[in-house]
């Protein structure tokens, strides 16, 4: 691996460091991967600044109106996004359906679809996981029967990031009960509006509302909505979630966090001096810089490697379990650092770094759960790394 930035990667990413400052309000706090508790409207607004630029799409081919970016240059720009909480990424239609469709969809699908993806227009959410159905995806029971021309869906999925706000989802269903559970699923995509889909809202620990429960009853979507062979969906389905563990955000949110932790006790009373004066404190948050560190380089080496025309399958998996685990870790030395004032959320006038610390430690749980959780990502590296028998 070049761990050498090229000089076209280091200009875009001043000019994409620019492009935040000129147009984050000062002070600006907020934002990140689901921004719509903080302005849903604004974060619309961002991305299509993000697609008149082309950034939004930079890494799709050419033939697609993208840019053929190199994924290290992709990377780069999820890293400054996620670092200065910048919102106006999409993450569901740009990185994981777009490069599903690209593969899978046929010329009325991509004509269709991607051209309002890539001009920041469109909303998608995924739906895979299930009330009875997570980590062990291809045992979920949402069925999909054909009536003439259609499928008709009925079932439920859970966890479903940005259903509120989603226009389009793309949705696994079980077309053939009577299959073994890996087969017998199709992937569809179905239109939010559709009579018949409704969303019940699920709020999470720290109170904000990113998840969802959707319900289809009766729901009827065109069968020219299948992407790729019916029956065939769980191929669909992992070639997607490929695209979804490669990101770098684990450890763009940790550097971020790490540098506020910093501040904070340069500027904070300790038993003696000032909070950096503490040897405790100074040895953990010099352990956490250095993870995080690995972390940022596993990630560039993911990106790295799917510039050279590898496939990063452990890799990616490493990438995405000590990512999401030494963001729980920063998170939790950030309370250790606070003490009992660490506890405190936003609400509280008291809240050192404005509750971001306790904020994050909660939400970190989920980041080892969403897109495989820990567990899956170690028995893939087990077995597809170090060639060891499955268990």
């Amino acid at each position: 691996m070049d761990f050498r930035f090229t000089s076209e990667e280091q200009t875009f990413r001043q000019e994409l460091l620019q492009f935040i400052g000129d147009e984050l309000p000062d002070g600006w706090q907020g934002g990140g991967r689901w921004p719509e508790e903080w302005d849903w409207d604004y974060t619309r607004e961002m991305r299509k600044k993000l697609a008149e630029r082309g950034w939004l799409t930079m890494h799709w081919p050419e033939e697609h109106g993208g840019q053929a970016a190199s994924p290290v240059k992709s990377a780069i720009f999820n890293e400054e996004m996620a670092y200065n909480r910048t919102p106006g990424r999409d993450i569901f239609g740009v990185r994981m359906l777009a490069s599903t469709l690209m593969i899978f969809g046929t010329e009325e699908q991509k004509k269709a679809f991607l051209p309002p993806i890539a001009n920041g227009e469109v909303q998608w959410c995924q739906g895979y996981s299930e009330p009875e159905s997570g980590s062990d995806l291809a045992s979920l029971q949402t069925r999909a029967i054909k009536d003439g021309d259609d499928f008709v869906i009925n079932g439920a999925k859970i966890w479903t990031t940005m259903a509120h706000h989603a226009d389009w989802m793309f949705l696994l269903v079980r077309t053939d009960p009577d299959a073994p559970k890996h087969r017998g699923i199709s992937f569809v995509l179905v239109d939010m509006k559709t009579p018949g889909v409704s969303v019940r809202p699920i709020h999470n620990l720290t109170g904000s509302h990113e998840f969802n429960q959707v319900f289809f009853d009766n729901v009827r979507v065109p069968q020219r909505n299948l992407v790729g062979e019916e029956n065939r969906g769980w191929y669909v389905a992992v070639t997607l979630l490929d695209f979804e563990r490669s990101g770098i955000d684990y450890s763009a949110m940790g550097r971020r966090l790490l540098d506020e932790l910093i501040t904070y006790v340069k500027q904070t009373p300790g038993s003696t001096g000032k909070l950096s004066d503490d040897p405790k404190v100074r040895n953990m948050l010099a352990e956490r810089y250095i993870e995080n560190d690995v972390a940022r380089l596993l990630a560039y080496e993911v990106a790295w490697m799917q510039g050279q025309g590898q496939v990063p399958n452990k890799e990616a998996s490493m990438s995405k379990v000590f990512g999401s685990e030494t963001l729980q870790r920063i998170t939790t030395t950030g309370l250790d650092i606070m003490g009992p004032y660490g506890r405190l959320l936003r609400i509280d006038g008291n809240a050192p770094m404005d509750g971001r610390i306790p904020e994050n430690w909660m939400v970190s749980f989920s980041h080892k759960i969403a897109a495989g959780t820990s567990e899956v990502q170690r028995n893939i590296i087990a077995s597809r790394g170090l060639s060891l028998p499955r268990a």
